[in-house]
């Protein structure tokens, strides 16, 4: 390549402001791609819009010009320049599309990102008004590329389709066919098929499942549960439950300092427990001392211990529990959480959920083909993926019975949604578009209701499974009520797919083209592309295809039949994957 034709990324860029950006970004939620779906070591957005712009305009090779470009970077990097559809950021968007379209003798440049991923890179390339191409290998990332770069560019216009179904009995939407065309003249048609049918998803499972969140008498609602795992103590003397905490604290916020307190009861052998400071009495033992400290264990009711290797055979031979340990409440009527003891009810209850896990499971079995609950093994990755030691070896084995109850049931109203919408008469790729999303909500509920979910003390909240690239063994665990209108449940996975949606359908562009396959053999001839904009994955970094199985198992049982290509393997295809981990025999 001569002087004269080197990009403007070869000789100048604003790394400082840009940088300054993509890590404020982090810290940004409502409507960032990041909150659709998770996907690993995503590229920021304003570095993928700041690169791309300035990988594909020519360097103008005198000082001045060139500052004034390195200026229009820095304009366009905040995430509020393209969040915002005000009429100074459309002009200065357009401009940028202009610059590139001249650059390119008038016509939009063909881009490629052959390791989409999340979308980012491509999705940057795509609002700078390139012809856009995402591959990826991962059916996951796939999906996730479909709900970004496609289908809010084919259906989010108003007026993109003809005739939206609604759910039926919707009288404020849905009285009419002539009053849902009229509502798509000024609406998003996707958004609004999507908020209406995740609605719909959510009473029909509450119809089924709600009997197993019930609310106190005083009408507060459990937001969730806190299970410890146990182990009996080998002491022969003792052979008491051992709960196993890794600390005790409840809520450990500036304001509120909320935690269990474990007696242990030697003449039956039992740990009882106590919440202390809720009602402002003192807490005068020490909550970050709790029972087991990585896998070496430690029984309050003898003071004998344990060694990591004896606590992960206990857990292989089956001879592991757990015990449900308190309950989080939050009552509609004022503001914070509070705690208690679970008691017998609520144990009770859980057992009425495992009653009828197995009846659904058969009967969803039957009808589907396939276990509705993931049967699919689950590798050991040494350093990654721990969970295998403990005796939990199928992806299924992540979550409790209630868990199960509720995925499985959420899984099938997003089934059944897709056929209501094709009887209903809808475009059967706008249906599969729709339905799409509320996997992707799915997905969202999946992560935050597993049984290696912990209890966020400082924010009095769950985390989620994927704090971190890894499946880690968890002792105390928080399950959700998807029915609580807190973090973790049906409304609020769904209310972030409609921001991210939201945002998605202003871009005012063409669809990307979206495919699946492996970058060692494009579907394209020699120079069909102007540009290849990338950013490949990373040797044993990050093991996508592991991770993104916890994920893959679950699309499988909710689109699966609409994706029949992606989801033809029992888990996502590896063999040609750039990044590859050495998986591991537990013994």
């Amino acid at each position: 390549m001569g002087q004269e034709d080197r990009r403007l990324i070869e000789v100048a860029f604003p790394i400082k402001e840009v940088s300054e950006e993509s890590r404020r970004e982090k810290n940004i939620r409502h409507g960032h791609i990041s909150t659709l779906h998770i996907w690993w070591a995503r590229r920021p957005l304003a570095a993928s819009r700041a690169t791309a712009f300035a990988a594909l305009i020519p360097d103008p090779g005198d000082e001045e010009n060139r500052q004034k470009l390195l200026e229009l970077i820095k304009q366009l990097a905040p995430w509020e320049a393209v969040s915002e559809n005000s009429p100074a950021n459309q002009e200065l968007l357009e401009r940028a599309r202009r610059m590139i379209r001249e650059a390119f003798g008038g016509r939009a440049p063909k881009v490629l990102d052959c390791f989409a991923g999340g979308g980012s890179i491509p999705l940057e390339a795509l609002r700078l008004g390139c012809e856009t191409y995402a591959l990826d290998y991962n059916p996951v990332a796939v999906l996730i590329l479909k709900c970004v770069l496609e289908f809010p560019q084919k259906y989010g216009a108003p007026g993109s389709v003809e005739y939206i179904p609604l759910p039926p009995g919707d009288e404020t939407t849905n009285p009419s066919k002539a009053l849902v065309l009229e509502t798509s003249a000024e609406t998003s048609p996707l958004l609004l098929a999507v908020k209406a049918w995740g609605e719909w998803v959510l009473e029909e499972a509450r119809r089924e499942l709600e009997q197993f969140y019930p609310a106190d008498p005083d009408g507060s609602v459990p937001v969730g549960y806190i299970w410890a795992r146990t182990v009996p103590c080998q002491n022969p003397a003792c052979g008491a439950k051992i709960p196993l905490l890794r600390q005790t604290w409840l809520a450990k916020k500036d304001n509120k300092k909320v935690a269990l307190r474990m007696f242990p009861d030697r003449a039956a052998r039992r740990v009882e427990f106590a919440i202390v400071g809720q009602n402002g009495d003192p807490i005068d033992f020490d909550p970050e001392e709790g029972t087991v400290s990585g896998a070496k264990v430690r029984c309050p009711v003898c003071g004998g211990t344990m060694d990591d290797k004896t606590t992960r055979r206990l857990f292989r031979e089956g001879k592991a529990g757990q015990r449900m340990v308190a309950v989080v409440l939050h009552h509609p009527g004022r503001a914070g959480k509070t705690y208690r003891l679970a008691t017998e009810r609520d144990v009770a209850v859980y057992r009425a959920a495992e009653a009828a896990l197995e009846a659904k499971r058969q009967a969803l079995w039957a009808g589907w083909g396939i276990d509705p609950v993931p049967d699919e093994p689950l590798p050991l990755m040494s350093g990654v993926f721990n969970v295998p030691i403990y005796g939990l070896t199928r992806w299924g084995d992540l979550f409790n019975a209630r868990q199960k109850l509720a995925l499985i049931t959420f899984a099938e109203k997003v089934r059944q949604a897709h056929a209501r919408m094709l009887e209903a008469g809808a475009d059967p790729d706008f249906a599969k578009a729709v339905t799409t999303y509320l996997a992707i909500a799915f997905d969202r509920i999946a992560d935050k209701n597993a049984n290696i979910v912990v209890w966020d003390n400082t924010r009095d909240m769950p985390t989620h499974v994927f704090a971190r690239q890894a499946l880690a063994m968890v002792w105390d665990y928080a399950e959700t009520n998807l029915f609580s209108c807190a973090t973790g449940d049906w409304n609020s996975a769904h209310n972030w797919t409609l921001k991210v949606l939201t945002h998605l359908s202003t871009l005012g562009c063409e669809p990307a083209k979206v495919l699946h396959g492996t970058a060692t053999a494009l579907p394209w001839p020699d120079n069909f592309f102007d540009a290849v904009l990338t950013d490949p994955p990373y040797y044993i970094n990050v093991p996508y295809a592991d991770l993104s199985d916890f994920f893959y198992v679950w699309l499988k049982r909710t689109v699966g039949d609409l994706y029949p290509d992606l989801f033809a393997t029992p888990l996502s295809p590896k063999s040609q994957e750039i990044c590859q981990m050495q998986h591991w025999d537990p013994e």
